[in-house]
């Protein structure tokens, strides 16, 4: 199979895990005799820098002719990189809301699983994370409050910020539907996240979400409020399979359920819209303050490679292949420094690497 990707390598330390995603990519294609086409597209502070906008119409133009896109990341330090001196609508992630919007990317899927052999760096108790916890948070990309009409003016002599939530029936039907498919794969349970004690949004969402219950008898699904779900996923992870929820709420659950993982650097994500088409990237930010260094983690990256195989390629085998690879890395012992146990834990066993040795190493066991 020939499989043309757009690649945004982006800002921070986005090329270096890009790099070692590619360098996977060829290994899969190397053996299972497929071919990965690269074409490399400008958003973010590169941009920026490069055009003027972070992300220019040409840029969109190479992303819609891709199969998929694999990004690193975007992004600097807000406080001191010139970027956040820009308008809002000129800063690095103002790309990226463009281009969600562009793609019609409507779904955010972001796994949150712990890894046997990471358990020691989770934060919560053992008897909380018993023997471990695996979901999928689904979340809507490209309605609600992000995209809602914004405003700052001066109301009767005080300057007023307006931001606009919104949602329809078929933008929360859809999503909905997509988390329930995704649930019939898995352990056929959904919790959908809203505040309907409060928003008329929730109130909606809810409606829908049990509109489209009823055509999946076969998933056990709830409601549950954003706030004790906040709760739940430090009380007692493992209840849940899928949370399916709005673009506020899921941008702040999913960075919550990252951490309760024990890193960010180990967790992909794939944004879909409605064909095969997705844009795949790590969880983390750019972390500018380590780039350039060799010591960020790949492995997010390199899932999202794996996951990009799966859900855009239908490569199944070849995507287990990656995942197998990485369990079986981590099982050796090898580390990138974020990973790495904390003091008074054992490091019997454990070697640290870099970045470019950690992709060397799962390569070589795909």
């Amino acid at each position: 199979m020939d499989c043309n990707i757009g690649v945004i390598s982006g800002d921070g330390i986005g090329p270096e895990i890009v790099a070692e995603a590619k360098k996977v990519l060829d290994r899969v294609g190397s053996k299972y005799g497929h071919k990965f086409n690269y074409t490399e597209i400008l958003m973010g502070g590169c941009s920026i820098d490069a055009t003027g906008v972070p992300l220019t119409d040409e840029a969109i133009e190479t992303a819609l002719n891709s199969d998929a896109v694999l990004m690193g990341s975007i992004g600097g330090n807000t406080a001191t990189s010139p970027w956040y001196k820009l308008a809002p609508e000129l800063r690095p992630e103002a790309g990226l809301l463009k281009l969600r919007k562009a793609l019609n990317l409507f779904a955010n899927l972001r796994p949150a699983y712990l890894y046997e052999e990471l358990a020691a760096a989770c934060p919560l108790r053992a008897d909380i994370i018993g023997d471990g916890f695996d979901m999928m948070i689904m979340r809507e990309l490209t309605g609600g409050l992000y995209f809602g009409a914004r405003e700052t003016k001066e109301v009767d002599g005080v300057m007023t910020a307006t931001d606009t939530l919104t949602y329809n029936e078929e933008e929360i039907r859809r999503i909905a539907k997509r988390g329930f498919d995704i649930a019939m794969k898995r352990r056929k349970k959904v919790t959908s996240v809203d505040k309907a004690n409060v928003l008329d949004s929730s109130r909606l969402w809810r409606m829908v979400v049990e509109e489209v219950a009823t055509d999946y008898p076969e998933v056990k699904y709830e409601h549950m409020l954003v706030d004790n779900c906040a709760m739940q996923l430090v009380k007692d992870p493992k209840q849940f399979d899928v949370i399916l929820t709005e673009n506020m709420f899921g941008d702040i659950l999913s960075d919550e359920a990252s951490m309760v993982t024990g890193s960010i650097g180990m967790l992909s994500s794939a944004s879909l819209n409605d064909t095969k088409f997705g844009l795949y990237e790590p969880s983390g930010g750019s972390a500018p303050d380590i780039a350039g260094k060799g010591i960020a983690n790949p492995i997010a990256t390199i899932l999202s490679a794996a996951m990009m195989l799966r859900y855009s390629f239908d490569l199944d085998k070849e995507a287990d292949a990656i995942e197998a690879a990485v369990k079986q890395v981590l099982k050796e012992g090898y580390r990138t420094i974020d990973i790495m146990p904390q003091p008074g834990e054992s490091i019997e066993g454990i070697t640290q690497v870099g970045t470019a040795q950690m992709g060397d190493l799962i390569a070589e066991r795909v």
